[in-house]
């Protein structure tokens, strides 16, 4: 009989954060982004103010040192492009203030919920795609990764998993993915007022 093996940083990550995911994922189909471009464009302006928020931590060389292809997974230029393709005027939201980059595990949190969201994005481009967006128009942020949503996952998943924390940077983690995802259902609220 094998001994199965504890779970991940990661895993225990998603573990603590799936409630708040559900939630989010939930409250957002209700929104019923994707029933009208105009309701879209509330979409992505939501996207680019949470992307916007985290921009910083993509450039940090602490965290790229972890993430190697950090850099490259930062869609906020992609997300920029899709309000340029969608030429509808975005709705006003709060512009919500910068993450900071100083604390890495709290800052591997906010990555963890903006990174997890690519791998949902499989769904999402197909209902864009039924109202006119798709990779090349309007619907780029959503796009896959060449190597595959999944495997693109496990090496930002590994990361977490590799990198060294204490037990209370893990809770600075776990914590600050959960403000991440309220974060977004906040400006979500405020988009679709």
């Amino acid at each position: 009989m094998s001994i199965p093996l504890p779970p991940t940083r990661s895993q225990r990550l998603k573990a603590a954060t799936t409630d708040l995911h559900d939630r989010l994922d939930a409250r957002i189909m209700a929104l019923d982004p994707f029933a009208a471009p105009d309701r879209y464009v509330r979409f992505l302006q939501v996207q680019q103010a949470f992307h916007a928020a985290i921009a910083p931590l993509y450039a940090d060389p602490a965290l790229q040192a972890l993430v190697p292809d950090l850099a490259e997974r930062d869609r906020s230029g992609a997300i920029a492009a899709d309000l340029t393709a969608v030429a509808l005027p975005p709705p006003a939201i709060p512009d919500p203030a910068p993450v900071a980059t100083d604390d890495i595990p709290a800052a591997l949190g906010w990555l963890y919920v903006a990174e997890g969201s690519s791998l949902g994005a499989a769904f999402l481009i197909k209902a864009a795609q039924r109202i006119g967006f798709d990779a090349d128009h309007g619907a780029q942020h959503l796009a896959g990764h060449p190597d595959g949503r999944a495997a693109h996952w496990r090496r930002f998943t590994a990361a977490i998993d590799d990198a060294a924390m204490t037990d209370a940077d893990e809770a600075r983690m776990i914590d600050a993915a959960r403000t991440a995802f309220a974060r977004f259902r906040s400006l979500a609220e405020a988009a679709f007022a």
